[in-house]
């Protein structure tokens, strides 16, 4: 790949020259790269997933990026050579992590994380017969990380299970025995 600079001949060329090389424009730079072939191989499993959540993933983009709100905060994460569609991608692929649930007291303690935000963060309370004893939406912490969600009982032998939601709706689900 090469980066062309004030290059009077290529200044408005783009496409495939010759079935060697592909010239393109990113970012206000022209760019100069070795054509590339389809592959000759059958994809595997995991190669036809990864597609299909890049559609998926890139279909949201193209859908958010017309709300003005939501495309001026995902243009507010684009770094050099990023704009908001890229970051709409990059959050629609990739799913909340939640890194620990805790009790503290009454109060049922869900740290998590996304590289955008996590939007929306669900508790329910099972006891050991699978029976759903409370449910509801826990509160996000002044740290921006923790989400508080205030349990009437914690039954021993039941589950906590938490559901954590970001922007795109990618959804989480972790649970903790209760002991």
């Amino acid at each position: 790949m090469a980066i062309v600079k004030d290059n009077l001949l290529l200044y408005a060329v783009r496409g495939t020259l010759g079935k060697q090389f592909t010239i393109y424009e990113r970012n206000d730079q022209i760019i100069i790269a070795k054509k590339r072939g389809p592959s000759k191989g059958k994809p595997t499993k995991n190669q036809l997933a990864a597609r299909y959540k890049m559609r998926v993933a890139a279909a949201y983009a193209k859908v958010i990026i017309q709300d003005p709100e939501l495309k001026t905060y995902y243009k507010s994460l684009a770094g050099p050579g990023q704009n908001a569609y890229n970051m709409a991608v990059k959050d629609a692929y990739k799913s909340p992590e939640v890194q620990n649930i805790r009790f503290e007291e009454e109060t049922v303690v869900v740290t998590a994380k996304d590289e955008f935000r996590v939007a929306e963060m669900q508790v329910r309370v099972i006891d050991n017969d699978g029976v759903i004893l409370e449910r509801g939406a826990a509160v996000l912490g002044r740290n921006g990380v923790d989400w508080y969600y205030k349990v009437n009982v914690l039954p021993p032998g039941g589950k906590v299970i938490v559901v954590a939601v970001d922007l795109p709706g990618n959804e989480t689900v972790r649970e903790l025995l209760i002991t």
